[in-house]
């Protein structure tokens, strides 16, 4: 197992990598070139100079999150057949560089949703919450609600120029059903093996956030029968997921220790995010992150983690959203102290796990 980090690039992220690299037990950082469009080609240059400038500070980068899915590819527009070719080109960019995990995901328009950013915790803290009954029915206003509580950060998933014609990016996935969406993953999918194979470089597919439809736009990454059908589907080893407890998690019909236990048994999970979700209703539709411990949220993280230790998993972690501790500012749920802290807690756990089966104990 290697604990790695999430991390925005020389310039756009508050936290640098020295800090990253203080954190015990921390092999790398997960990074991305922010500043390429959706279905360009990523320019070696920039590879090299942000993989180089990483490895510079003493840490590996062997991850990358994201290389993002235009509109074209996921809604089978003009432009998708150049857009993977281009996606092509970057794997192998990528592959000379050493990477070897790419972490995307197939979520129409936004690649997350919360409501508040800055969600109130009984000890002083904050963490980004979602209710249900405060998503707007207005997209645009919705946009604009998360842009202002951003602050001043651009969000994964929320780019201002991307998002600036929301109407017409919804009008593009008029009539794309699950089905449909569905379809339009498998395509990709099956293009991009090749390269896949030829740069050594597993695809791993984030889940959708939170696990159900939002302003009617289908979702196919939400539970094990549809994680299932993709990875059956493609049935190749460099076709994978990231496996990500909170998203997943979001919904309470999911198992996610089962989850895990099955689709790390199968060698299909080569990066995990771990984070904890809290349930605050009685319907268990709203939440608030958590602290990565167990007894903080709602998922058992203990479990997660034994279950992949069980099965002798070696791939990538990291962390995932954290609340914001300490006077910590920055980002919204990327902050680095209670980040840091989780990781702590994810490596205490797999070191105690690792050692009893070393000392003879079952995995069981």
């Amino acid at each position: 197992m290697k604990m790695t980090f999430r991390w925005y690039g020389f310039e756009d992220d508050p936290i640098s990598l020295e800090q990253v690299r203080q954190i015990p037990g921390m092999s790398g950082v997960v990074p991305a070139l922010f500043d390429v469009p959706a279905g360009d080609e990523w320019p070696e240059a920039k590879v090299k100079a942000l993989i180089e400038g990483i490895h510079a500070a003493g840490l590996e980068a062997e991850v990358i999150e994201s290389v993002n899915i235009s509109d074209d590819i996921k809604n089978a527009g003009p432009l998708r057949d150049q857009h993977i070719e281009n996606y092509k080109a970057t794997i192998k960019t990528l592959g000379k560089y050493g990477v070897k995990v790419i972490c995307y995901n197939f979520m129409p328009v936004f690649d997350w949703l919360r409501t508040d950013l800055a969600y109130d915790l009984p000890d002083g803290s904050n963490a980004l919450a979602y209710i249900k009954d405060l998503v707007p029915e207005d997209a645009g206003k919705l946009i604009k609600d998360m842009e202002e509580a951003s602050n001043g950060f651009t969000l994964p998933g929320w780019e201002p120029e991307r998002l600036a014609d929301v109407k017409n990016l919804f009008a593009k996935y008029e009539g794309v059903t699950d089905e449909v969406l569905f379809d339009n993953l498998v395509y990709f999918l099956e293009a991009i093996m090749p390269a896949c194979e030829e740069a050594d470089i597993k695809m791993a597919i984030h889940p959708d956030d939170p696990p159900y439809s939002l302003f009617g736009l289908p979702r196919i990454i939400n539970n094990a029968d549809n994680i299932r059908h993709m990875l059956d589907t493609v049935d190749n080893p460099y076709n994978g997921l990231t496996f990500c407890t909170g998203s997943l998690g979001a919904n309470p019909t999911n198992d996610v220790v089962a989850m895990v236990d099955e689709f790390s048994k199968r060698g299909r999970i080569p990066f995990m995010h771990i984070r904890n979700v809290k349930f605050i209703n009685e319907a268990k539709t709203d939440f608030h992150e958590s602290a990565h411990l167990t007894s903080d949220g709602s998922i058992d993280i203990y479990g997660v983690v034994r279950a992949l230790v069980k099965n002798g998993w070696d791939g990538y972690v990291r962390p995932d959203h954290g609340r914001m501790i300490w006077g910590d500012t920055g980002r919204p749920g990327y902050g680095l102290y209670d980040r840091a802290l989780g990781a702590t807690y994810l490596n205490g756990l797999f070191e105690a796990m690792e050692k009893d089966v070393e000392l003879g104990a079952p995995r069981q």
